[in-house]
């Protein structure tokens, strides 16, 4: 068509950090440009690009029909409509997906004071995400440098009111997220619903029950879940649909679940309570009460076998289901050492939010099953 082709060719995968970085260069090495997509999967890239639609521009390949596909500078990421085409030749549209830059949003962690805090300002700052230089917490503390921010603390003795209004004029778009104490779940929820500020929710405990109404009668974008690790809430739907697809499955069974966590952790675990009513749907007689916690350091060691270095940060989970006469045995495992998975899935979660924020989804309180089948997740 005799169009003047751009010299540089950029490919994206899941596992590339920055890739709006390199978009962004290229946008301005060549300001005039048009980025046509070609992958076969609607799969977003985290770009300072945005679709614009004077005339749609479609592009065949592989039984695929991409429309839209055009993209221009702009403060907004946004992906295609991509439309399969069936065996019977009928067009099956997916959503539209937009995410968020992530140049415009800024998340206020709190605490940062934490080990679970600084991991996720980490995470979201090695993924492009800027982190405020605020952060809400209990006793006074020093600031403290994350990264490339240093952040100023207030405690508890400050009025958090007049904090949130100075935070939100001053991050338009500022977006929570709270790894608090299970103590503080429902009023620091109740603080960002009073104050509008869409939040993400990671501390476990509190009145759930109240937490999840509380948000949905505000009608306020958030995401709670007391799992974020992407890999432990696939284990967890896995569950979850077993249960739905073969109640009694299990009936007669014994269960025994333990559960290892950091002595710091005070509550029993989220993830153990849900996988437990996953198996109570398949006909398991067991009550929350009789998870065993274990928190005793040298009992996790010995027992347990996490390594020493990882006491103070762990997730040790067992499942184990004997039959009736003793002679069938299932054991379901999974171990998690540090706190890297919880802080990208955190991060992950934020993004997909601000996506759905975008996009202005009718729907706005979501669990982490939700986002990870959203398929944002990076």
């Amino acid at each position: 068509a005799n169009l003047p082709l751009s010299p540089r060719l950029l490919h994206f995968s899941r596992d590339r950090v920055s890739p709006h970085i390199e978009m962004s260069a290229a946008l301005a090495s060549f300001p005039c440009c048009k980025v046509v997509c070609t992958s076969r999967r609607a799969c977003c890239t985290p770009t300072a690009a945005a679709i614009v639609s004077p005339r749609p521009v479609l592009r065949r390949s592989s039984g695929l029909v991409l429309d839209q596909s055009s993209f221009v500078a702009s403060k907004v990421a946004s992906s295609f409509v991509q439309r399969n085409r069936n065996s019977r030749g009928n067009m099956r549209h997916s959503n539209l997906r937009v995410e968020a830059a992530v140049s415009d949003y800024v998340l206020l962690v709190n605490d940062v004071a934490g080990k679970m805090g600084t991991a996720v300002a980490e995470a979201a700052q090695a993924k492009g995400v800027k982190v405020a230089p605020y952060s809400l917490t209990g006793p006074k503390r020093e600031p403290k440098t994350v990264g490339d921010v240093t952040v100023e603390f207030f405690d508890m003795s400050c009025d958090r009111d007049a904090v949130m209004q100075r935070m939100k004029k001053e991050f338009p778009k500022l977006m929570v997220i709270d790894y608090t104490i299970p103590d503080c779940v429902n009023s620091n929820a109740e603080l960002y619903i009073k104050h509008g500020v869409p939040f993400v929710m990671g501390t476990t405990g509190g009145d759930r029950v109240k937490l999840l109404a509380d948000v949905e009668k505000a009608g306020l974008y958030a995401v709670i879940a007391p799992q974020m690790g992407k890999q432990v809430v696939a284990f967890q739907a896995a569950m979850k649909i077993m249960g739905d697809s073969f109640p009694g499955a299990f009936t007669g069974y014994t269960l025994k679940v333990t559960e290892s966590h950091q002595s710091s952790k005070v509550d029993t675990s989220g993830t153990a309570k849900a996988i437990v009513a996953s198996f109570q749907d398949m006909g398991v007689e067991f009550e929350e009460s009789q998870i065993e916690m274990v928190r005793d350091p040298v009992e996790q060691v010995e027992r347990m076998h996490v390594p020493e270095e990882h006491l103070l940060g762990h997730a040790y989970h067992t499942y184990q289901l004997t039959s009736p006469d003793g002679e069938v045995n299932f054991k379901f495992e999974h171990n998690v050492c540090g706190r890297g998975i919880y802080a990208q899935g955190t991060v992950d979660a934020a993004l997909c939010l601000m996506a759905q924020m975008e996009a202005g989804s009718e729907k706005k309180l979501f669990n982490m099953i939700e986002v990870l089948k959203s398929g944002d997740m990076r």
